[in-house]
């Protein structure tokens, strides 16, 4: 969060959103040049972004999509978790579209990831996504064929269940724009020369709740490759929506090694809603430590199937 001395409060749909000052969203509210980008940071490649249009759109205020996210990094890890509760946490409207992938009898697939966005269209933030993993929209639920698909296709499918963010404009902007279980607390990232970790406060005491540490696996991948993740929710006005992202990963690998990813749970309200869901073994990890993405603004949700 920018502090008092450096922040400037914005009008966000109704809402006081402290920003930073001077930083790119309150220059630029979504659309900076690219120009800019390039000179403020010219290391970065902004070739892909160069190709990709903006347009302006109205997602309960004014904005540009797709949104830019020029440097950042993300680890993630994907754990089995109860079925039956994860078909529970899903609104009867979504889940009547889109069902959590059953992986074998009674176990579904959940992912946590970590994001750091550096540098992006709304300055710097750190992110914490639970997600569902489900089938895509129209598709038949084939259990670990529709997985497979996904997988060789890079395009994937999902239902949020929670999205903590360490900045209101982060909040603010997901919550009215893309209709996203977001909240505001602190999330810490710790770098140590062979762990990235996270630390998420429970946002009632301010504890650590939720401890998050990945390895940096050593056999990355430079092959640049485009990842699109897909979301299915509700707007505010109960209408299905999907929302998605589209990743240019830089640097990536994966493992299915257990001992890559810990999640370490406290006593907080994030680390209760998580022991309900029954987590199991760890089937993969992802360590992202260099990214690109655009995030497209939500559209209503139209379906090929019943």
């Amino acid at each position: 969060m920018p502090g008092p001395a450096d922040s400037t409060l914005i009008d966000i749909a109704g809402h006081q959103v402290p920003v930073l000052k001077g930083g790119l969203y309150d220059r630029y509210r979504s659309n900076p040049p690219l120009s800019v980008i390039a000179a403020e940071s010219p290391g970065i490649d902004l070739s892909w972004f160069e190709g990709l249009e903006k347009h302006k759109v109205d997602i309960g205020f004014e904005s540009y999509s797709p949104n830019f996210y020029y440097r950042n990094s993300r680890i993630t890890a994907v754990y089995t978790a109860d079925l039956d509760r994860l078909r529970a946490l899903i609104p009867a409207p979504v889940l009547d579209k889109v069902q959590p992938l059953q992986v074998w009898p009674g176990r579904g697939l959940v992912a946590f990831t970590a994001y750091t966005y550096d540098y992006c269209d709304n300055d710097s933030y750190n992110e914490v996504a639970l997600s569902i993993v489900t089938n895509t929209p129209g598709n038949a639920n084939l259990g670990p064929v529709s997985l497979i698909g996904q997988s060789m296709s890079k395009d994937f499918w999902g239902y949020v269940l929670k999205l903590p963010v360490n900045t209101e404009l982060a909040r603010v902007r997901g919550v009215v724009g893309y209709n996203l279980p977001k909240w505001l607390t602190g999330i810490n990232r710790r770098e140590a020369e062979g762990s990235v970790s996270y630390d998420i406060l429970d946002s009632r005491t301010g504890k650590v709740d939720v401890s998050f540490m990945g390895k940096k696996l050593t056999d990355l991948s430079s092959e640049v490759g485009l990842v699109t993740n897909s979301f299915t929710n509700l707007d505010h006005n109960d209408r299905l929506t999907y929302g998605y992202a589209v990743s240019r990963q830089l640097s990536h690998t994966s493992s299915m090694d257990e001992a890559s990813a810990t999640l370490v749970l406290g006593d907080g309200s994030l680390s209760s809603y998580i022991r309900a869901l029954k987590l199991g073994k760890m089937v993969k990890y992802e360590y992202v430590p260099e990214f690109q993405s655009a995030l497209y603004a939500p559209k209503t949700l139209v379906t090929r199937g019943p």
